[in-house]
C-alpha cells in the first residue's frame, strides 16, 4: 500500500500521530551540520544558540549583513568559540534562493538538518520581484523550493531532520488553490494570508513526509507560540502598539524556540515524520490541515509558481 493510500482521507490523525519510520544513529546535533533560515533575530537565533551550544554547527541564512554580523557573535559566544557560517540571501526571490542552494551544496558534503524558521507578514498586498504575493513567496514558496532543491543532499546524508516553523494562526484558514496570486481577498492587515501560509506549512510538511518515507529524512512542522520578538513590527505603529501590549503575556524567545531545538537535536523523535508540534507534543492541526488532496495540489501548485519564476 503506498505511503498516500494510508494517508488519504486521515491526514489529521497521521499529522497526530505522526508517519512511523525508521531511523537509526541519531545522537543528537553534537558535530552536525544545521543550517537555520531567520536566524539573526527571535526563535531562528535563539535556536542557533542552543543549538551551538549543543555542539552543532551552525550555518545562518540572513538578508542584512550587520544583523547577521551581530547573530553570529552571539551565537560563536552560546557555542564553544567556532564563529557559524553565515550564507546570504533574499528568501522572497527564488533567484537568490536557489544561489543559496548551490553555495550549500558547495560548501557542505553532508546536511543534517534544515530548518525553515524565516517568516513575516505584511499589513498590504505586495509582490516579490518574480511577481508573486510577498508573505507566500517568502513564507511558503522560500522553504517549498529551499528543501526541495536539497533533497537530494539531505537524502545522501540520512539520518537527516526537516523542520519548518508554523503557527496556531493557521487555524480556521484556507490555502486558495483556485487563486494564488490572492487577487481576491488577501485578509485583514495582511493576516489572513499570513494564516493561509502557515496551514500550507503543514501541509508541506506533510506531503514531503509522505515523499520521504522511508529514506532517512524525516520532515516536521511545530507552533512556538506567542513570542516577545520583533515579529510584525514591520507593519505600522498600530501594530507595534498591539505587540507592545501583549509583550507581558508572551514567552521567551528561548521558549517559543525550544520544540525547534528538541525537533533538532532529539533521539526521541528519530521515528516521527509528519508531525505538527506544540511544545513538544504531537498536536492535531486543523481539520483543513487534514486534507491529503489539497496537500497534493499545493505540492503542484509549488512546483508551477516555481517554474513559472524560473522562466521570467
Amino acid at each position: 500500500m503506498s505511503g498516500r493510500a494510508r494517508l488519504s482521507g486521515g491526514l489529521a490523525g497521521s499529522l497526530r500521530l505522526g508517519l512511523t519510520v525508521r531511523v537509526t544513529g541519531w545522537s543528537g546535533v553534537a558535530g552536525k551540520r544545521v543550517v537555520i533560515t531567520g536566524a539573526t533575530a527571535g526563535i531562528g537565533l535563539a535556536a542557533a544558540e542552543a543549538l551551538a551550544a549543543r555542539g552543532a554547527d551552525i550555518a545562518i541564512v540572513a538578508r542584512d549583513q550587520e544583523r547577521a554580523r551581530r547573530a553570529a557573535a552571539r551565537i560563536q559566544t552560546a557555542g564553544d568559540g567556532r564563529a557559524p557560517d553565515v550564507l546570504m540571501a533574499d528568501l522572497s526571490s527564488q533567484a537568490s534562493v536557489k544561489r543559496l542552494a548551490a553555495e550549500i551544496l558547495d560548501r557542505y558534503p553532508k546536511l543534517d538538518v534544515l530548518a525553515n524558521n524565516a517568516g513575516a507578514v505584511y499589513r498590504t498586498r505586495r509582490l516579490s520581484e518574480d511577481g508573486i504575493e510577498l508573505t507566500w513567496a517568502l513564507n511558503h514558496l522560500a522553504p517549498f523550493l529551499l528543501t526541495t532543491l536539497l533533497l537530494d543532499r539531505l537524502r545522501h546524508g540520512a539520518p537527516a531532520r526537516i523542520i519548518t516553523t508554523s503557527s496556531v494562526a493557521h487555524v480556521g484558514a484556507r490555502v486558495p488553490l483556485d487563486d494564488p496570486t490572492t487577487e481576491l481577498a488577501h485578509g485583514t492587515v495582511g493576516f489572513g494570508r499570513y494564516a493561509q501560509t502557515k496551514l500550507a506549512n503543514i501541509l508541506f510538511t506533510a506531503e514531503l513526509a509522505m515523499r520521504l518515507e522511508g529514506t532517512g529524512v524525516t520532515a516536521n512542522c511545530f507552533h512556538p507560540g506567542w513570542v516577545a520578538s520583533n515579529f510584525n513590527k514591520n507593519n505600522g505603529p498600530a501594530i507595534r502598539l498591539v505587540m507592545a501590549l501583549g509583550r507581558p503575556f508572551a514567552r521567551s524567545v528561548a521558549k517559543g524556540a525550544d520544540t525547534l531545538v528538541w525537533l533538532a537535536d532529539s533521539p526521541d523523535v528519530s521515528d516521527q515524520s509528519g508531525g505538527y508540534f506544540v511544545d513538544r507534543r504531537r498536536r492535531a492541526p486543523s481539520p483543513q490541515a487534514g486534507d491529503m488532496e489539497a496537500a497534493r495540489r499545493l505540492w503542484e501548485l509549488s512546483e508551477e509558481q516555481t517554474r513559472q519564476a524560473a522562466g521570467r
